[in-house]
């Protein structure tokens, strides 16, 4: 079905895998509006690619007579411009001032700007349209006889609330196109599982409260809220809400904690092949003081002018950033970045059959800190310059991507709320509380089953062929 015909679906296949929505106009004219119908809102900075704010914009305006061959609608664009040829006077500055051309020219309209056509200089901009042959402008920069002007509008659109409004003369059976951009696209795709957390709170009041209905009165402040910590709570350990970044270590060995980390799930670097080896944590190996007071000879702390203590150099950071990790682990020095899948030296097996070996440091993929003093991740020296993806859980709540509820989870986040607002508000049965509580475990526990996305085939595939005990 490519059409939406009263359903969820709101978009049309085009918009969807395409992301565009075009329109056609059998009468032409100025200040033509398109209204987006995408599920994505549109944001507008500038129609102008010159314009610093241009890049703001998650979508571009084309134009095209047969809907087929587009062309991208900017101030210079055939549509949104005309050329002429002032005639063999001189046109002054002034604020009011006649600027004759030799050719009559229809399509000179008030409020496009008056710019040489070769060098690209702005002359000024047109107030008054006389006749086809004559315009009053506001003219700044003195215009040469004979020069070859190009008429054009400095902004050839502008957007307001989802509508696009374009200023340019666009003639009979012109194609208008939104399209929205790779990025934003990207970010579309695969949305029907999800619900927003705006329609979750607004099903809830219309579902859930009322006369006659489990809750009787409560504030719309309120349910944001529960809902806000609900989607808190399920994103740490029932949600899809990993989250992954590829970074390259730089020399300093840190990296910046992402803005909207909670806790991190794994480390990781990739080699030639794209193989991932887990970095571990170093938690019983070293730590990251978040203060080292500087002291004086009876080891008091001493504070500056402010009676703040004086900060010092952590020596625990140092010892650990001048020692070579193979003094712990024990690992030999050569180094394959092979993947471990295929390849087998006498490395490989030496380093594992040695005696007495600890697990926790025979290993050669080098070990991460977390700097809480500095706000960052800190790496051993073998991993400078290497490839490393971070995965790490966020709270859901950081975004407005991220205010979405799978929705196999949807109704695991009502029994959330209802239980919650039961159980905060006063001369609240015991045995209704209880009752919700039941509910939402059992709910939240469906939730984790259907996200698990537990196949099958999948099982059957590693279990055949194996006469194997599975021990738990």
């Amino acid at each position: 079905m490519s059409i939406p015909n009263g359903g969820l679906i709101t978009e049309t296949n085009r918009q969807y895998y395409a992301g565009a929505q075009q329109q056609y106009y059998a009468t032409g004219g100025i200040n033509l509006t398109m209204t987006s119908t995408f599920d994505t809102n549109l944001v507008f900075g500038s129609s102008d690619p010159i314009s610093g704010q241009y890049i703001l914009n998650n979508f571009d305006m084309f134009t095209s007579a047969n809907g087929t061959t587009w062309t991208l609608l900017e101030p210079t664009s055939p549509v949104s411009s005309t050329t002429a040829t002032n005639t063999a006077a001189l046109v002054a500055v002034g604020a009011a001032v006649n600027l004759p051309i030799t050719v009559a020219n229809a399509n000179v309209l008030i409020g496009m700007i008056v710019v040489d056509a070769i060098t690209n200089a702005v002359y000024g901009t047109v107030t008054t349209v006389t006749n086809t042959t004559n315009f009053v402008c506001n003219i700044t920069t003195q215009i040469p006889v004979s020069t070859s002007l190009r008429f054009q509008f400095a902004f050839p659109y502008s957007m307001i609330g989802n509508i696009v409004t374009v200023r340019a003369s666009l003639p009979n059976g012109t194609y208008l196109k939104i399209q929205l951009r790779e990025t934003t696209l990207a970010k579309t795709r695969g949305s029907y599982e999800y619900t927003r957390l705006k329609d979750v709170i607004d099903n809830f009041l219309i579902a859930y409260v009322g006369a006659g209905k489990l809750i009787q009165s409560v504030k719309r402040t309120d349910v944001i809220f529960h809902a806000k910590r609900g989607l808190q709570e399920f994103s740490y350990d029932t949600l899809k809400s990993v989250r992954s970044q590829e970074l390259t270590v730089p020399p300093s060995l840190s990296l910046m904690i992402p803005q909207d980390y909670v806790n991190y799930v794994r480390f990781s670097y990739i080699d030639k092949r794209g193989v991932q080896h887990t970095i571990f944590p170093a938690n019983n190996l070293t730590t990251r003081p978040y203060a080292s007071p500087a002291q004086d000879n009876l080891g008091t702390p001493v504070q500056d002018n402010v009676d703040n203590n004086v900060d010092g150099t952590s020596q625990t950071n140092a010892a650990w950033n001048a020692n070579n990790p193979r003094n712990i682990s024990g690992a030999f020095s050569q180094v394959s970045n092979d993947g471990g899948i295929t390849t087998q030296t006498f490395y490989d097996g030496a380093l594992g059959q040695r005696y007495g070996l600890n697990p926790e440091t025979s290993q050669k993929n080098g070990w991460f800190a977390i700097n809480e003093a500095n706000g960052t991740f800190d790496f051993t020296s073998e991993l400078k310059n290497q490839l490393i993806v971070i995965e790490y859980i966020s709270d859901g709540n950081a975004y407005d991507l991220d205010l979405r509820i799978p929705k196999m989870a949807e109704d695991a986040l009502y029994s959330h709320i209802s239980h919650a607002i039961l159980a905060s508000a006063a001369q609240t049965p015991e045995y209704l509380v209880q009752r919700y509580k039941r509910e939402r475990s059992a709910k939240l526990r469906n939730a984790k089953i259907r996200l698990s996305n537990i196949k099958l085939d999948q099982i059957v595939q590693v279990m055949r062929g194996k006469s194997k005990w599975i021990k738990y």
